[in-house]
């Protein structure tokens, strides 16, 4: 395991919810990031930020430690959940809600169905 995947496989274990991305929580680098820390953040959802842009290594060994080729990345519980249309489309439908129940994930019930009512 390069010392790249051990540093990703320590993070994504030590917290509950990871989001590897472009940019930082408070200040994203690209729109798929901004959309994932946005609904994250609206959701009221305690999560750790990775910034790729910082480490070069980091953001070619996310792709490679996941199989997935794009950015972001968000896991759950050390699970990979998916990219920005995999998010957006779980939060749309309710899944997401699910996954943070059925992981023990807190996070503001009211604020994920005003996402919805609002996008309904």
């Amino acid at each position: 395991m390069t010392d790249a995947a051990e540093q990703i496989r320590q993070t994504v274990t030590a917290n509950d919810v990871v989001l590897y991305m472009k940019g930082t929580k408070t200040m994203p680098q690209c729109g798929f990031s901004s959309r994932v820390a946005g609904v994250l953040n609206y959701m009221g959802v305690d999560y750790k930020d990775v910034d790729v842009l910082a480490d070069a290594d980091i953001r070619q060994g996310i792709k490679d430690y996941s199989d997935w080729p794009t950015i972001p990345q968000l896991y759950v519980k050390g699970e990979f959940v998916g990219g920005c249309d995999i998010v957006t489309e779980m939060t749309l439908s309710g899944e997401l809600d699910q996954l943070f129940d059925a992981k023990g994930v807190a996070y503001n019930k009211e604020a994920a169905d005003k996402i919805r009512e609002a996008n309904g």
